[in-house]
């Protein structure tokens, strides 16, 4: 992977203002992908400077081009496995660093690994260098197949530690080992989410996710790939939703790990039925085998963070998919001609 910064936006005259001394710089690793993006617009939107580090490996350019002119967004092209390039003043770290999606992490899993460790010790690094508070964006997969529902922090989990999913699975889980560590001997302000599946706008059409796949299988008139008997459950959290208690959880006063979702819990078929409804599409659904170690369950119980971060979730399901399927449609379009372009570069 490329280390270097590239230039593809220079820091604005704006970046270490003093006009913008009461607000905060923040280093989003990850940010241009589907969820860093959106918390890159949100914290641009709340007047803070935003350091932008992504290695495009899952990431897009076309994520963060509305930012790319603003004078307190400066994007910085490299892999956090390596020696980090940013010197300047932080005062907030959110890692969110990491393929998420299973056909993504798995196409590299030593890499995927060394995301979520080295890549992890190097931030946690720059937090302790800069005095930045910093955020893990951990996931439900540290409960693997849970043995418990809902599932709630003091879980701990049922995790194979030698199958496909592993790399990622036990990546995150040494990831919040890693975190726990600096926060209690190094000093360092930590925050752990344990986050849920999210979806939204922006996600890519290969992402290999279940609602991306569905939809984009709906508006293409594919068939519905549906593992198993479809009986396996999610909880689908709407990005705007993820991003809030993102946000609600880097303010707050809490070391330990926070579950973040949507605890409403829906089967693959479920979901299957409603894009396909939502969508007007007459795709098939077709059942394959069911990938080795996928959950069969996932809800999480929240209480913890409605209790400590006064945040819930707000879109119901129908309405973010609709969004999700206006996304979709919309990139559908425009791809061949995307695809054209980069033939002719």
């Amino acid at each position: 992977m490329d280390g270097s910064p590239i230039p593809v936006v220079s820091t604005g005259s704006d970046f270490f203002s003093p006009q913008f001394s009461r607000r905060k710089i923040v280093l989003v690793a990850g940010g241009a992908g589907f969820l860093g993006s959106h918390l890159c617009d949100n914290l641009i939107a709340d007047g803070h400077s935003v350091v932008c580090l992504d290695n495009l490996q899952t990431g897009r350019m076309e994520n963060i081009a509305g930012l790319l002119k603003n004078d307190r967004f400066h994007f910085v092209r490299h892999d956090i496995t390596n020696a980090l390039p940013w010197d300047g003043p932080l005062d907030e770290i959110y890692n969110l660093a990491c393929a998420a999606s299973p056909p993504l992490y798995q196409k590299d899993p030593i890499h995927t690994f060394r995301t979520c460790t080295e890549g992890v010790l190097n931030l946690l690094g720059l937090a302790r260098r800069t005095g930045a508070r910093i955020l893990q964006s951990s996931t439900s997969e540290v409960y693997g197949d849970p043995e418990v529902t809902p599932q709630r922090e003091g879980y701990r989990g049922a995790v194979n530690t030698v199958g496909p999913r592993a790399c990622y699975d036990e990546g995150k889980r040494a990831a919040e080992t890693l975190f726990w560590e600096f926060g209690a001997h190094q000093g360092v302000e930590v925050r752990i989410a344990r986050i849920f599946n999210t979806y939204g706008p922006r996600m890519s059409p290969d992402d290999g996710r279940v609602v991306s796949n569905f939809v984009v299988q709906a508006l293409t008139g594919a068939d519905l790939t549906l593992y198993g008997d479809g009986m396996q459950t999610r909880s689908f959290c709407y990005v705007d939703d993820m991003v809030a208690g993102l946000r609600r959880l880097m303010a707050a006063e809490c070391s330990m790990p926070v579950n973040l979702g949507n605890p409403g819990e829906f089967t693959m078929r479920e979901l299957a039925d409603r894009v396909l409804r939502l969508t007007g599409s007459r795709s098939r659904i077709v059942h394959h085998p069911l990938p080795v170690d996928d959950p069969r369950q996932r809800r999480p119980d929240i209480g913890f963070a409605t209790s400590v971060l006064g945040w819930a979730p707000t879109v119901p399901l129908e309405q973010g998919l609709a969004l999700t399927i206006r996304h979709f449609a919309d990139e559908l379009k425009t791809l061949p001609l995307r695809e054209a372009e980069l033939h002719h570069v």
